[in-house]
């Protein structure tokens, strides 16, 4: 009897923002196509008019597919997935890349095709993001949703416009490092492309975050009950990745805390890599953005949240400090609830 077996396409998204620089990156990673392989690219232009497919090649053994009009991360999803369903059943390519318009959101994409459905058909490489190096001292264009968003959802972050930055760039880089250390695996620094193809060829890692009730409620449910699914807050929740631990606390933006006694708990925990949060007080919307070398707060906008994060190598007592947060809300009687 034969048997029949799967061959599943090795999968690469290929995000960034608006003119930083995937059209180029593209073309420097399909030059590299080995001549017996065919190779397919999934665009989406946000436009009704596709320009970025005629920057690329058209010949033997690579397969352009263009979808024009609206974002394929975040509208209706069956165009792109009717796309990548024929483009992978007609020319069963070796390897994949989409590419989605500057505007999009990769998670929802990654989390579509890492669904049950799709994994017999593509094999997901880590996503990469693709960011001007050059225009890291525009704090308008790097603190946008969008931006950020790109940059939370990356492995792997491609700085281009290595040539034009500036010294500013340069520190603005050093702290996104530090910012998305538990999350992005590789920074690789890139002029006009030039990457190999093999540095981007490792596997897409999903990190799990738990969202949880917060921990002193939590002592309240036996060891074999189930946590409840948390919409809405309070909650905490924990994420693992790259040998780094991040927890998080969200709270209610009504909820409001003494700046004092709140910055004295930060200042005393030990053993953290950086914390950062936004608290509602008595002295007004602060935040907090503390790294080993300094510990600086000031006066911020109004948030939609109270939240704090902590990033760490060790085990810590993250019931302690909850509780510790906690004992500085000066809103309510019932501090703890």
């Amino acid at each position: 009897m034969k048997i029949m077996t799967t061959v599943t396409v090795k999968t690469h998204i290929i995000s960034g923002f608006l003119g930083a620089g995937k059209t180029t990156l593209l073309q420097a990673l399909l030059a590299q196509k080995p001549e017996h392989e065919t190779w397919a690219i999934l665009m989406n232009e946000f436009g009704e008019i596709g320009i970025d497919q005629q920057l690329l090649p058209n010949a033997q053994g690579y397969e352009v597919k263009e979808l024009l009009g609206g974002c394929l991360c975040c509208t209706s999803q069956l165009p792109m997935q009717i796309a990548l369903s024929r483009l992978i059943q007609e020319k069963k390519p070796d390897r994949l890349f989409i590419e989605p318009t500057g505007l999009g959101h990769p998670a929802q994409l990654i989390e579509q095709l890492t669904e049950p459905h799709w994994q017999s058909q593509v094999n997901m490489r880590a996503l990469l993001t693709v960011i001007d190096g050059s225009r890291l001292h525009d704090t308008d264009w790097i603190s946008q949703d969008l931006y950020q968003d790109q940059l939370k959802a990356a492995q792997i972050v491609l700085v281009s416009h290595t040539n034009s930055m500036s010294e500013v760039d340069q520190r603005v880089l050093s702290d996104l490092k530090d910012e998305y250390l538990t999350g992005i695996q590789t920074w690789i620094m890139a002029e006009q492309g030039n990457i190999q193809i093999e540095q981007i060829d490792i596997p897409h890692r999903g990190i799990q975050r738990k969202i949880m009730p917060l921990i002193h409620i939590q002592k309240n449910f036996s060891v074999d009950e189930t946590l409840p699914e948390i919409k809405q807050f309070p909650y905490h929740y924990v994420e693992s990745s790259n040998g780094y631990t991040v927890a998080g606390w969200k709270f209610s933006k009504r909820w409001q805390f003494d700046f004092y006694d709140l910055l004295d708990v930060l200042c005393e925990q030990e053993n953290w890599l950086r914390i950062k949060g936004i608290f509602n007080t008595n002295q007004g919307w602060m935040t907090f953005n503390f790294n080993p070398e300094q510990l600086n707060y000031k006066s911020g906008a109004e948030n939609i949240d109270n939240r704090i994060e902590v990033i760490t190598q060790h085990d810590r007592d993250w019931a302690s400090l909850e509780s510790a947060i906690l004992h500085c809300r000066i809103d309510s009687a019932e501090k703890t609830q």
